[in-house]
């Protein structure tokens, strides 16, 4: 049986959304929050990596997450609406599963496996809302918002292909028994 709602619950309650733009707008305030979220959480995916190349990666796309950022913040202005973040609910999960896996192992080739397939996470969401961002800017005819959302887009993909090639470039090689292993493979 349907809980009936109260006044009040019925008031704070959003109206359905009717058209592209407002559902445009709702998905950037939706990557809004998920990108300031992880503006604070790749430190920890920083300070938690032992491999240099990982470190590394995950320095330059913290500043790299600071300008997506601003970028937003351009997007939002050239549509002339405030920036404002709305909770990401799927990004609060991958960035909680991702704190889990640091708990959960130790330091090393494993942990660092791990913090590249949670990162890998973030860039599949990021790569799919940013293509579906740029999709509604290209029918809205909002071309300021199309540019910068494919630069952006670019960069997601980009940064997806880097944390591929760290972990094929030997760790995930040491992660099998959380070992360092030699970096010939032949050598075995």
């Amino acid at each position: 049986m349907a809980k009936k709602k109260s006044a009040n619950e019925a008031q704070n309650a959003s109206k359905p959304i009717t058209n592209l733009r407002d559902f445009f707008i709702d998905g950037l305030k939706d990557i809004y929050w998920a990108e300031n979220a992880l503006v604070k959480t790749i430190p920890k995916m920083l300070e938690q990596a032992t491999d240099q190349k990982l470190k590394t990666a995950f320095k330059d796309h913290l500043a790299q997450t600071k300008m997506q950022v601003e970028r937003l913040e351009k997007v939002f202005e050239s549509m002339g609406v405030k920036p404002e973040g709305k909770k990401c609910l799927a990004m609060e999960g991958i960035i909680k599963e991702g704190e889990e896996i640091m708990e959960e192992t130790a330091p090393g080739p494993v942990r660092d496996a791990g913090i590249i397939a949670s990162a890998q996470k973030v860039e599949h969401y990021e790569i799919a809302t940013y293509g579906t961002l740029a999709a509604f800017a290209k029918t809205l005819n909002e071309r300021a918002a199309l540019d910068l959302l494919l630069k952006t887009l670019g960069e997601e993909k980009k940064s997806d292909s880097l944390l591929s090639s760290i972990a094929d470039t030997n760790l995930n090689s040491q992660a099998v028994d959380g070992k360092l292993q030699s970096k010939d493979l032949n050598a075995v």
